[in-house]
């Protein structure tokens, strides 16, 4: 009869880690790449003659949106072929972190990538003498989008390179797993959030290329505070990975450090997709009416932080289930 010593769940949950983490962190890319490449069949048929610069910006944007899941693949490679040096518990518990924090944190990046990659192909239909400038667009949009996978990223090796031996197995396995939970599923929100933003900053440099300088500004600072849900995630997994835990066979403080990550990756999700929406219309319309840029900024501003309230909310109940409860 197999005994199940510490490697042996060590190696199991690299195996089903590893899996894990490549499963959920090719969902995002792979509808990503398939709503830009749907996009670019759409403006082919309106004008074939631009094929070449529709496949060009069609395999560019797809090649961005594909790489959340390439860092999803990268950690699932670690794991499934590193030899860990300190097979413990909390190494098991590390693992599973890592791979959930990455196989969701790719999810957002990889969809919100493809909306302005689409854009960009069905743009350079309708005004062909600013593709280039439509491009640049798109890169920098989708290079914003993938900000809470990188974030996801640099949880999941702190998870893995990090020694957490010193640290009691019960609670601190439940805070190894809720820093992978609270990283990976807010970024899902502030991915999808960054991709509809920057979808219509191309949108509208295609309908008045002459605002692109205006419209690009706006589109950073609506993907900026998109951004905020995600860094509140990426906070409390700092806090859970570098606090101070004292011994206790008690459930409740697993409970509560798990709980704690939970409660910012879920409660981030909404108010990052909420506030993507509200950047997506002001940079619409500051695009089609520059003339009132300043007013549609502000007022997409302060609608942008009061839809971020909800995440503070989770983040103040996070640090309760962390400090006091």
């Amino acid at each position: 009869m197999m005994e199940w010593e510490p490697q042996i769940w060590v190696r199991a949950a690299a195996f089903f880690g590893g899996g894990l983490c490549i499963g959920l962190g090719a969902i995002g890319a792979a509808i990503g790449e398939g709503y830009t490449a749907s996009v670019a069949n759409e403006s082919m048929s309106r004008n074939p003659g631009l094929s070449n610069v529709v496949l060009k910006d069609m395999l560019v944007g797809q090649a961005v949106a594909e790489s959340a899941a390439i860092f999803a693949l990268v950690v699932a490679m670690i794991l499934l072929f590193s030899s860990f040096s300190n097979p413990g518990w909390l190494t098991a518990a590390a693992i599973m972190g890592a791979a959930l924090s990455m196989g969701f944190g790719a999810i957002g990046a990889g969809i919100g990538s493809g909306f302005p990659a689409g854009e960009a192909c069905r743009g350079a239909v309708r005004q062909p003498a600013v593709a280039n400038k439509l491009m640049t667009n798109m890169l920098i949009g989708a290079a914003v989008c993938q900000t809470p996978s990188i974030f996801a990223l640099v949880v999941s090796f702190i998870l893995l390179y990090t020694d957490f031996s010193s640290m009691p197995v019960w609670p601190a396995w439940a805070a190894l797993v809720g820093a992978g939970l609270a990283t990976g599923l807010a970024a899902i929100g502030s991915g999808l959030g960054g991709g509809t933003t920057a979808q219509a900053s191309v949108e509208g440099i295609a309908r008045r290329p002459e605002s692109a300088s205006s419209v690009t500004i706006v589109m950073l600072l609506g993907q900026a505070v998109v951004q905020s849900p995600a860094i509140f995630g990426l906070l409390i997994s700092f806090i859970l990975l570098f606090g101070t835990y004292q011994p206790s066979s008690e459930l409740a403080p697993a409970m509560a450090l798990l709980a704690a990550g939970l409660c910012v990756g879920f409660g981030a999700i909404g108010p990052a997709i909420g506030g993507g929406e509200v950047g997506r219309n002001g940079v619409r319309w500051v695009a089609r009416n520059p003339g009132a840029g300043q007013v549609i900024t502000r007022i997409m501003l302060v609608g942008m932080a009061v839809s971020q309230s909800t995440v503070i909310y989770a983040m103040v109940i996070s640090l309760v289930l962390i400090y006091v409860v």
